[in-house]
């Protein structure tokens, strides 16, 4: 199995349950002269099989978290306890669980709840992605899907798939896995995960072409197709988004300066009402046909504008190149 290959399927599928660690900085609280052991911060990493857990988990290790790979969902709270007990040598602890623990639902349920019983704040990463990718990379690396049995791969993912359902609804952050390649799922990573202070709210803004369908992990998706497609303007056609010329075109056309100004001022309210309801993630796709000219011109504009609005931004072209 090559490096890339072991990457791409999500080389933490592993049987032993290794346990990867890392150190981080904490502190402890003194209360009328005792002190009190800090809790420490829990991400619970989960998701499809080959959807890149691993590539996850390892990103948040390299950032200093203590990561866990495959602990039964059991022990959960049990871990947290002894992070709590380090005297802050563990102040942040990721957990990836996923269907190789048989229970895995039950078990996740209860210890979901033991953890909102004792007040710890935890956060779900899912990261997901599509059929024909999920196949693809289990094809790579020729190894078995962990639910298909005597079946083929497409049961075993369907089969994972609902097992899985429930928690990816409540997941906090899903992360459609399905055109990234390691090093943009761990900029991913490391735009929602690095730094010392979790900003107000993150926002990734992706531009995509709705002829290769809508991104899964989008919460609000914003249709350019109203604009006129520089794809027909034969000068235009071998350019993208990103050349001057082609932005130039598409915002020199009727409304579509007002729509950026206008959708911009939607943003914020969406923005404030997030932050009320305590959502620090957000994914705003924005669409046209091929995902090449005008989306990726208006995904440009927009993303420049959030940051001047105090919203870390992260700026993804899906489909540019695919054609």
């Amino acid at each position: 199995m090559t490096e890339h290959a072991h990457e791409r399927q999500d080389e933490g599928d592993r049987a032993d349950g290794a346990v990867h660690v890392s150190t981080g900085s904490g502190n402890t609280t003194e209360t009328t002269g005792t002190t009190t052991p800090a809790i420490p911060e829990l991400v619970i990493i989960s998701g499809m099989s080959g959807a890149g857990r691993s590539t996850a988990a390892k990103c948040l290790e390299d950032l200093g978290w203590f990561v866990v790979d495959n602990l039964p969902p059991a022990l959960i709270p049990t871990m947290v306890e002894l992070g709590a007990r380090s005297q802050g040598n563990v102040a942040r602890i990721a957990v990836v669980v996923d269907v190789r623990g048989r229970r895995f639902f039950d078990n996740l349920r209860e210890s979901l709840a033991d953890l909102a019983a004792k007040s710890v704040t935890r956060r779900i990463v899912f990261l997901e992605s599509s059929d024909d990718a999920l196949v693809r990379r289990f094809e790579s690396v020729r190894r078995p899907h962990p639910l298909q049995g005597d079946g083929r791969i497409v049961d075993g993912i369907a089969a994972e798939r609902d097992l899985l359902r429930e928690l990816r609804g409540d997941a906090d952050l899903v992360i459609d896995t399905s055109s990234l390649n390691v090093h943009e799922l761990r900029a991913k990573m490391d735009a929602q995960f690095a730094g010392d202070e979790e900003p107000e709210l993150r926002a990734t803004v992706m531009s995509f072409g709705f002829k290769y369908g809508l991104p899964v992990d989008a919460d609000l998706v914003v249709d350019c197709r109203f604009l006129p497609n520089p794809h027909w303007v034969p000068e235009l056609r071998p350019f993208t988004g990103l050349n001057e010329e082609v932005s130039d075109y598409v915002f020199d056309q009727p409304g579509a300066k007002e729509f950026l100004n206008q959708y911009t001022e939607l943003l914020q309210l969406i923005a404030a009402g997030y932050r009320r309801e305590g959502k620090r993630y957000v994914t705003i796709a924005v669409g046209c046909t091929g995902g090449k000219h005008r989306s990726v011109a208006m995904s440009e504009k927009l993303a420049a504008r959030l940051s001047t609005e105090g919203i870390e931004t992260v700026l993804v072209h899906r489909d540019m190149g695919r054609e």
